[in-house]
């Protein structure tokens, strides 16, 4: 077999086979880091991400100064700390447990609130760097008109988590094992919103209802999930979470491109108008 070629020399576009298979969920865990040699591709793009790394290094480091100052606080909502040894340890297990859930939030929302004007230059260099697609020239009213709605879509977004989030706290209620099991389907929840969130943002540009968004996932639900599982691994991540924003952004954008040339996504709607299939 020969040797893989180096990232640089890659077909940009991912390639999906049509029907979902079991290695889908391989394939999406991969975009994000096959995002890296995209990136580098493109100086516009690269630029792009030091920029939404930085806002992203800030917000982050925000998050975790008051998670550590906060998640006592948090975990004292639901009960007095106990006493003795065996109470000690499950305390101190549920406040580590409660500051992964809520370090998984907070990295994944404040961020992408901070960075939200770059979204959308980012998944237009993206494609730029794909190939057959150009950017529409540059205007300040339309960057802050698209920027204004990416703003409210990504309030939605995160709104949307957050609802589900509170809806999952009744785990809660379940004694002895209510604590972990919220654990595990909040961080997996958590996982399969930023497929959608990611996802979302560049067919929202291409003017796709959301109910495109929806069915994709259905339809190939292994292949967002893995997507949506690696950017859930890059937030713990040392040094690596702090490109978090670029490279789910352009790993969103490539997984988009890839369902259009497999063939599980139609041609925008604004495309279909011009007659094409």
């Amino acid at each position: 077999m020969p040797p893989s070629p180096p990232m640089a020399d890659r077909e940009p576009v991912p390639q999906f086979l049509l029907e979902s298979n079991w290695a889908d969920f391989f394939h999406g865990f991969s975009l994000p880091f096959w995002s890296v040699g995209v990136i580098f591709r493109s100086k516009k793009l690269l630029w792009l991400s030091i920029f939404a790394s930085v806002l992203s290094l800030i917000a982050f480091a925000a998050v975790v100064i008051f998670l550590l100052r906060h998640t006592a606080d948090f975990v004292r909502l639901f009960g007095s700390r106990p006493r003795g040894w065996q109470g000690n340890i499950g305390y101190y297990l549920g406040a580590w447990l409660t500051f992964v859930v809520l370090l998984a939030i907070g990295a994944n929302t404040l961020p992408l609130l901070l960075a939200t004007p770059l979204q959308d230059p980012i998944s237009e260099a993206t494609e730029e760097a794909c190939g057959d697609f150009s950017p529409p020239a540059f205007s300040t009213t339309a960057f802050l008109r698209n920027s204004a709605v990416a703003f409210v879509h990504t309030l939605a977004r995160i709104t949307f988590l957050l609802v589900g989030h509170l809806v999952l706290l009744s785990l809660h209620l379940l004694p002895v094992i209510g604590g972990a099991l919220w654990s595990v389907v909040a961080n997996a929840w958590t996982a399969g919103w930023l497929a959608g969130a990611y996802l979302d943002a560049p067919m929202a540009r291409h003017l796709y209802p959301f109910r495109d968004v929806q069915g994709v996932i259905g339809d190939r639900l292994r292949l967002c999930f893995g997507f949506g599982a690696a950017v859930f691994v890059i937030v713990w991540i040392p040094v690596v979470n702090v490109f978090l924003i670029p490279l789910a952004s352009v790993g969103g954008t490539l997984l988009y491109r890839g369902l259009r040339a497999s063939g599980n996504l139609a041609a925008p709607p604004r495309l279909r108008v011009g007659g094409e299939v």
